[in-house]
């Protein structure tokens, strides 16, 4: 996971986006891109285009590591800690 960490933080630093990635267009990004992303599904259950969705997939991940970079938060232990609350709110039954 570092090495992707460190890909995309190299990439933006590299063209300067750094001044501008804060965590408000961080945020915007995401959900923009989310909407990219489930504009693939508007019609039908299932993808007309597979290749647009798994670019839009990366699009959104891709602005959520660099968040979580840029707010000095660890992203397996964000991740793990949801997890855990997910299982206490949703237990097996």
């Amino acid at each position: 996971m570092e090495k992707i960490i460190k890909a995309i933080i190299d990439f933006r630093n590299e063209r300067n986006w750094e001044k501008s990635d804060t965590p408000s267009n961080l945020a915007k990004s995401i959900i923009i891109e989310a909407a990219e992303l489930l504009e693939n599904y508007q019609w039908s259950d299932e993808a007309v285009d597979f290749e647009n969705v798994k670019e839009e997939i990366a699009d959104i991940l891709i602005y959520s590591i660099a968040m979580v970079h840029d707010l000095g938060l660890n992203l397996e232990e964000i991740i793990l800690d949801k997890m855990k609350k997910n299982a206490l709110k949703y237990p097996v039954k």
